[in-house]
């Protein structure tokens, strides 16, 4: 089974709890448990959230996109922004780093994203913008006989 469904929506952090019910959503057609679904909403929260505070400093003007794919029994997330970019990408993933320190984040985004999702990969220029694509598989819940 393949399927597809891509958006985009103003970086807004209001609209952050929309892309994780719209991802939860589609997901829920591989039948995931509650704590998987749990672990997607908090990685595209993460992903959704740096791409509106970091990428875009929070310019309400600018868009977010976000595509996600099943095929079979995986999904792949993809949040995308045309904003600041990404100078280390590997500085940056290290747990406790923020560029942002005046705003008192936690500097843990990537760490969760990469706690909750099977794979997290990163690709950023700065000036451009970043692309955080994430996959999960789901196992088969279905009740044995």
């Amino acid at each position: 089974m393949k399927n597809f469904v891509q958006m985009q929506f103003s970086a807004k952090s209001e609209n952050e709890s929309f892309a994780r019910v719209v991802v939860a959503s589609f997901a829920s057609q591989l039948n995931p448990t509650i704590d998987e679904i749990a672990d997607i909403k908090t990685a595209v929260s993460e992903a959704v959230t740096n791409s509106i505070i970091h990428g875009y400093d929070e310019n309400e003007e600018k868009m977010v996109y976000l595509s996600c794919e099943i095929d079979g029994d995986t999904i792949q997330i993809c949040i995308e922004d045309e904003g600041n970019g990404i100078e280390d990408i590997e500085i940056a993933r290290q747990p406790l780093y923020t560029s942002k320190p005046e705003l008192e984040r936690s500097g843990m985004g990537f760490t969760v994203m990469e706690t909750f999702m099977d794979e997290v990969y990163v690709s950023s220029k700065q000036g451009e913008g970043t692309k955080i694509t994430m996959k999960k598989t789901i196992r088969s819940h279905k009740i044995q006989d």
